[in-house]
């Protein structure tokens, strides 16, 4: 079977062929692609969208195809696409999320050419901008600063950039008769878009680095908080900071610690035509509560230094307004670090409270103030929890299964079609269908 991935990304492999700097996003399709492309009846091809380009690329990897293409702006502009199908010659196309043009274009180009697709949801743009604002004070979502001005981009036009985005999201997923999804949520605002899909439910598989590696308490930073990324509105940020006042009350040696670059950053005229009205808000709050040594941002993490802060952290929270399945709680629960996440889209189908881990409504900092405090008060908890969340998360991101489902799919919608099933159906998918 020849198999077509459509991704936002290129993966590590491509970017080295292409001389370029390995991204550390996408983590969870290296492994899953690895299996798949040493599978004897697959033939896999990969396809991403590459700035500066002009045309079609491909690049051959050691079992692995790799197509560059013009990025797509909207949904009519398929030229780059219909040269990867010809190229490639799919026998199915899997797209993997929904959030940018060149999905529904994609989807566009397969029914033309009667090739079968099947959409793999990751979030959803058009339930996230509902979302969006969530916790924050309306002169913050509606003022802008001179990035903002000179890029368009305050917090509201972010939010209407993802309303327009979600129009063509919902008409691609509309089109298809395959979807692949892994929560309660998902598979609920699918239906809602196109109730006549077959909805195939596939856990995702995490990276590699976070299946090696068990957080022991006595080897992290007492009351140390990860929260994994806060760039934007929805990771919940600004929650997390709002907490910190009531946390420090009783653990004044407590730190937060937030991945990714500082967004707060203003001391130079570069970084100040650099400041979002986002960072600017973080940015007062963390001086309003006086909070200056206490929020850290740990800069870019690569998958190593990744999972070595969460290692060291006493508990992971996950304070978004919006999610479907978060990998990184996902992988705070694989590693065993305890973790504190609202209760919003699929969360609770990955983490359950009180057993697994507390979870509390998304619009009460002071509920996830509690709940931080209570991890850091009570060892024998964290070690529960720690316990729990890892045996729950080593199967629901079980490697080989996730594999074997993934692979059960696409016989399932070959054998749909008409054609040669040479794979049995196994138990596992029947229980999951």
């Amino acid at each position: 079977m020849n198999i077509l991935w459509l991704v936002n990304i290129p993966l590590p492999e491509a970017s080295r062929l292409l001389q370029e700097e390995v991204l550390p996003f996408g983590g969870w399709l290296v492994y899953a692609s690895e299996l798949l492309s040493k599978h004897s009846g697959v033939k896999l091809s990969v396809a991403f969208p590459r700035s500066g380009t002009d045309g079609v690329q491909e690049l051959r990897g050691d079992s692995i195809h790799y197509y560059t293409f013009a990025p797509v702006q909207s949904p009519d502009q398929v030229k780059g696409l219909e040269r990867v199908i010809e190229r490639s010659k799919p026998d199915l196309v899997h797209i993997f999320g929904t959030e940018l043009a060149h999905t529904l274009a994609m989807v566009n180009v397969c029914k033309a050419a009667g090739i079968q697709v099947v959409i793999s949801i990751q979030g959803l743009v058009s339930v996230i901008a509902k979302h969006y604002t969530l916790g924050l004070p309306h002169h913050v979502q509606s003022r802008f600063t001179i990035r903002d001005l000179l890029k368009r981009d305050n917090i509201k036009q972010q939010q209407k950039r993802f309303i327009e985005r979600g129009k063509w999201e919902v008409e691609a997923i509309r089109k298809v008769d395959h979807i692949i999804g892994r929560t309660t949520w998902d598979r609920a605002c699918t239906s809602f878009m196109n109730p006549a899909a077959t909805y195939h439910y596939c856990n995702e598989t995490l990276r590699n680095e976070f299946y090696q590696q068990e957080w022991d308490i006595d080897h992290c930073e007492r009351y140390s908080i990860f929260l994994s990324q806060g760039s934007y509105p929805i990771k919940g940020l600004h929650f997390a900071i709002e907490a910190m006042p009531l946390v420090l009350k009783y653990f004044p040696h407590a730190k937060l610690y937030v991945g990714g670059p500082d967004i707060m950053k203003s001391d130079t005229w570069k970084e100040k035509l650099k400041l979002s009205s986002y960072g600017k808000y973080i940015k007062e709050l963390i001086q309003k509560h006086e909070l200056q040594n206490k929020v850290i941002f740990t800069g870019m993490l690569n998958e190593k230094q990744m999972c070595a802060r969460f290692l060291t952290s006493h508990v992971f929270v996950c304070p978004s307004s919006i999610e479907n399945s978060p990998n990184s709680l996902g992988e705070a629960m694989l590693l065993g670090v305890p973790s504190v996440a609202s209760n919003v889209g699929g969360v609770t189908d990955l983490l359950k409270h009180q057993e697994e881990g507390f979870v509390y409504p998304s619009d009460a900092p002071y509920m996830l103030a509690h709940y931080i405090c209570e991890v850091f008060a009570d060892d024998q908890l964290a070690l529960q929890f720690s316990r729990n969340a890892k045996k729950k998360a080593s199967t629901l991101h079980h490697k080989e299964l996730n594999h074997e489902r993934l692979l059960e799919i696409y016989y399932q919608m070959a054998s749909v079609r008409g054609e040669d099933l040479d794979e049995p159906v196994s138990e596992y998918s029947l229980r999951h269908v």
